[in-house]
């Protein structure tokens, strides 16, 4: 189970530009939120209609069925595939329906309406029909629809730039809208074969052109769409990763993607046209599936790499106290945060498996906020978003810590310092066993090389912190007593604590259950109180 994470929203700030005086002026109406939302929901549904209304014109009411019907079953493979991509840091459905309902509705019709009315004016120019045919299917298709789907992606970049942090989200963010695009585009397809059948005397079957068009457009190639638009994505996602310093790698990204999509789609197109029907054959096995291989490859090991960079940012958040020891372990792994979903789901029911998911989703935000700040990419929201993510962490911590600490416990085969007891089944565990690392002792990052702020630990102020020891008493759970803390579990001197400070310490005076050898978890933990919660900033 994978959930979007409820981003919190930064502190309420006034809204509306200075007077002269001095006071806030309430901002226009067109600036508010919900106008803007109404505005792009409209224009997509317009979209739509207009859309439908075309597609039916050309296919006719029982061709536009069949072709719908068709056209739909490569969309759920598709998008469970690239949400799949993005389970590490899982981005918010209403951003994959955006993009999704953008290719569907406004890129497929502007390109209906943009290659229609090109192709009719060079056919007319020129008195070569074919000839204009041909060129709009080589260069004016590509270069159209090609845009229209990278608008979507540019979009969700400027507008939605929380959620879109890496090459991983400009591959789902284009996948997902190419395969709008294309389900669009199959129903059309689809429709007019169908419609072709009809008219030939309704021959039916495999011999059909309506299962002759099923077989090229959804069995063979049903990730054509999104392939070539995937390198727009990735072009983003490139100019997501940079430094904000570097303008012409952030603009050239993109453009150099959307270039590389322009021309794979105009060779997929051209291939229909040249060896007499065997040039597609030729292109679809020497180009197209190696180049699927290859994307798919280096979407995963991306993936991969982002497992990494969330085990390795968050020992300092450990040190701290926000997060226990084996949590940096499980977080980085799918399989770890799978079976500590399962577990809390088993014991608690669905609502402490998503409170579960969520604990996961803000620790790999906080990861990667932490990754950007090191890079020198952090944003001036830096310490405000530190702080969100961790007093989310802290308000989910009685329900997800357990369920994190059976899983690592189940997995690596050993509890270490700072495991609690997996919802009233006490373990013994001693310290330096086992795979997870021992956080005591980091080296230092260091600035970034162009002198942004060191984010490399959590440097605002390094107040001293030690484990809670944690002591059931004798026989609990059948193991022998739990050792007291060693005193070598201190901050290092190269780490700092987070910006909202470190975190509390008293965990028995605060009724922590995730501590109690009998715990009673919460499946909605209430927000602690000012006493009892994260110390505020100094």
């Amino acid at each position: 189970m994978a959930t979007s994470p409820p981003y919190p929203t930064y502190p309420p700030a006034p809204t509306g530009s200075p007077a002269p005086g001095g006071v806030l002026r309430h901002p226009h109406w067109w600036q508010r939120t919900w106008v803007r939302y109404a505005a792009l929901s409209s224009l997509l549904a317009l979209s739509g209609l207009v859309i439908l209304a075309l597609v039916r014109q050309q296919t006719g009411t029982e061709g536009f069925l069949v072709g719908l019907g068709l056209a739909v079953f490569p969309v759920p493979l598709l998008i469970a595939a690239f949400r799949w991509l993005d389970r590490v840091e899982p981005g918010p459905w209403r951003n994959l329906a955006f993009c999704f309902a953008w290719g569907a509705c406004a890129a497929a019709l502007v390109a209906i309406i943009a290659n229609s009315f090109a192709t009719h004016w060079i056919a007319v120019a020129t008195a070569d029909p074919k000839g204009a045919d041909t060129l709009g299917m080589t260069v004016i298709a590509p270069v159209v629809e090609e845009s229209a789907k990278a608008t979507a992606v540019l979009l969700v970049f400027l507008f939605r730039r929380r959620h879109f942090t890496g090459i991983v989200d400009g591959v789902v963010t284009a996948g997902v809208t190419a395969t709008g695009f294309a389900f669009t585009e199959n129903i059309l397809y689809l429709g007019t074969a169908f419609g072709t059948d009809q008219s030939d005397g309704g021959h039916g079957g495999i011999a059909s052109v309506t299962a002759a068009t099923f077989f090229v457009r959804v069995v063979m190639s049903p990730f054509a769409h999104p392939l070539f638009t995937v390198f727009t994505g990735i072009g983003f996602g490139i100019s997501a990763l940079t430094a904000e310093h570097r303008r012409v790698r952030r603009t050239l990204a993109p453009l150099g993607g959307l270039l590389l999509a322009m021309g794979m789609h105009s060779l997929w197109n051209g291939s229909t046209s040249f060896g007499d029907g065997y040039g597609f054959f030729a292109v679809y096995g020497a180009f197209m599936v190696p180049m699927f291989g290859l994307l798919t490859w280096l979407v995963i090991s991306t993936r991969q790499r982002e497992l990494r960079t969330v085990r390795a940012e968050l020992p300092a958040y450990v040190v701290a106290g926000w997060l226990t020891m084996p949590e940096p372990f499980v977080m980085g792994s799918m399989k770890a945060r799978r079976l500590a979903r399962d577990h809390a789901r088993d014991r608690l029911g669905k609502a402490a498996a998503r409170t579960v998911a969520e604990y996961e989703a803000y620790a790999t935000s906080l990861a990667f906020l932490r990754h950007r700040g090191r890079s020198g990419r952090a944003g001036a929201d830096f310490v405000v978003r530190e702080r969100e993510l961790l007093q989310e962490l802290w308000h989910r911590r009685e329900v997800a810590r357990p369920a994190l600490a059976h899983a690592g416990h189940t997995l690596a085969g050993a509890v270490l310092w700072g495991v609690p007891p997996m919802y009233g089944h006490g373990h013994g565990y001693a310290p330096g066993h086992g795979p997870f690392p021992v956080y005591g002792h980091h080296p230092s990052y260091g600035a970034p090389s162009h002198g942004a702020p060191a984010y490399g630990a959590p440097a605002y102020g390094a107040p001293g912190y030690r484990p809670p020891a944690y002591d059931p008493g004798p026989g609990a759970g059948g193991h022998a007593p739990h050792p007291a803390v060693p005193s070598q579990y201190t901050v290092p001197s190269q780490y700092g604590a987070p910006a909202y400070g470190r975190a509390p310490q008293a965990y028995a005076s605060q009724g922590q259950a995730a501590y109690d050898p009998a715990p009673q978890v919460r499946v909605t933990p209430t927000p602690p109180s000012t006493a009892a919660g994260p110390p505020p900033s100094a």
